[in-house]
């Protein structure tokens, strides 16, 4: 079974839908694509659920990663949050001058570099992190109660592996062979 991302199945040709066309895959490429597609899904819906619990307080879900890598990880070079949080060096200098802005961020001095500059959390970055991470959280886990406890490992595992190798990292299961 092919998928796409309006549907679980491809619509296929039939006398009241002649313009669709029916895919000609392997099952390696229609189990690749129904993948891909769950994992999209799921992580739109999911997000949806983060994105709008962090809007309630006035942030993106890219600024509240930045405020959470911060507060989790203490001061970091911007290069290293760009990285914790996937988003490009312009996005990242972006991002912190609006929590600047917002009186959350700073920037520090890095004395090995003076090119470098390293993001740290205000006292009010803090503060806000410290109140609304923990709701943050409970909204997470009860969004993910869908899998139990045990799933959720074993998918983290399975996601990390796949993204690994995805990255160009090989996978145990390939290696061994």
């Amino acid at each position: 079974m092919a998928t796409s991302m309006r549907g679980d199945s491809v619509a296929l040709a039939t006398p009241s839908n002649p313009e669709a066309h029916e895919p000609q895959l392997d099952e390696a490429s229609s189990a690749a694509l129904r993948l891909w597609v769950v994992m999209s899904r799921a992580h739109a819906a999911i997000a949806a659920h983060a994105a709008a619990d962090v809007a309630r307080h006035g942030l993106t879900l890219a600024e509240f990663g930045i405020l959470e890598a911060l507060y989790h990880r203490g001061p970091m070079l911007l290069g290293e949050v760009q990285r914790r949080i996937l988003v490009s060096s312009g996005g990242i200098t972006f991002l912190v001058d609006r929590l600047t802005a917002k009186g959350l961020v700073e920037r520090r001095t890095c004395h090995e570099d003076r090119r470098a500059r390293y993001a740290a959390l205000t006292p009010a970055g803090t503060a806000l992190v410290a109140k609304i991470f923990p709701e943050h959280a409970a909204l997470l886990t009860q969004v993910m109660e869908g899998l139990t406890v045990d799933e959720q490992s074993t998918s983290a595992d399975m996601m990390r592996a796949l993204g690994l190798f995805a990255s160009g990292g090989a996978h145990p299961a390939h290696d061994a062979g």
